[in-house]
């Protein structure tokens, strides 16, 4: 079996992208699917799947989103950015789309070849100064349905090993508190425009190289302590360096993004372990 796909990476997070409109596989194929092409070293290896399919809301077109455990995620900051910029390549959209998403409708703007914006879902469900142990957190879900976020302030952040911070990392995600878990991201404020932010991821359960929602709930989370100034955040992560806008009209993403390869995937262990 040979099935075309993109695969994309921005800021790190790196995605396969299908175009389901067209393949029509069925939702439980996908989730095994992405179980099998996600595993690196195994097959094409990524942190999660994008399944483009038709939008049953009004948007441009649907996005499907696989962790590479085969857990569907609300939404994804850096894939959504990604995904449009395929769509847009691939004919699906204009320059301004609306992609529909678990979480709600999200609206992407090209900006040039490579950078493109995405409109976060709104912070809802915003729980200020939890106590975790020694640890204040914060907790903020970006949509509806949610996607759960713990901000936790880290002083030395940047210098810190992450294999240091894991154990703790982990129990926050499995937090019983939070019924969803959470995505942890913590952070440390180097001034008022600048933040370095590191998230375990749910669904990868590790530490990414990026994550667009994560930053996003950092810098609003952060924007609504005075402790950065709103306009633009440059949140520096382990990929590279995103800027997120905290404004009255919502929560804007930018980033570039880098299409890494595209063709047919051919993994013979498809047929026996996903299409049986």
């Amino acid at each position: 079996m040979q099935i075309p796909f993109y695969k994309m990476q921005g800021t790190g997070n790196d995605f396969i992208i299908i175009n389901n409109i067209e393949l029509k596989f069925p939702y439980e194929t996908l989730v095994k699917l992405a179980k099998q092409i996600c595993q690196r070293k195994i097959s094409v290896g990524s942190d999660a799947l994008m399944v483009v399919d038709t939008s049953q809301k009004g948007g441009d077109f649907r996005m499907i989103f696989f962790n590479a455990d085969g857990t569907e995620a609300e939404m994804c900051g850096n894939g959504a950015r990604c995904l449009a910029r395929y769509a847009f390549e691939n004919q699906l959209a204009n320059e301004e789309m609306q992609i529909e998403t678990v979480a709600g409708m999200v609206y992407a703007k090209r900006l040039d070849q490579r950078n493109y914006q995405v409109q976060l879902n709104d912070p809802a469900n915003i729980q200020e100064a939890l106590m975790f142990n020694d640890f204040l957190v914060d907790y903020v879900e970006l949509g509806d349905p949610g996607i759960p976020h713990l901000v936790i302030p880290y002083e030395n952040l940047s210098i810190t090993p992450l294999a240091s911070i894991q154990a703790l990392a982990k129990s926050l995600r499995y937090w019983d508190y939070l019924p969803k878990g959470a995505n942890v991201n913590f952070y440390e404020v180097l001034d008022n425009q600048e933040v370095v932010v590191r998230t375990f991821e749910r669904g990868v359960e590790d530490f990414t190289l990026a994550c667009g929602t994560g930053s996003g709930s950092t810098a609003y989370i952060l924007a609504q302590k005075g402790l950065v100034q709103p306009e633009e955040v440059t949140i520096h992560v382990l990929g590279g360096t995103l800027k997120v806008k905290v404004t009255p009209d919502g929560l804007f993403l930018i980033g570039d993004t880098n299409i890494i390869t595209k063709g047919e995937i051919m993994d013979e262990d498809i047929e026996q372990n996903v299409m049986n």
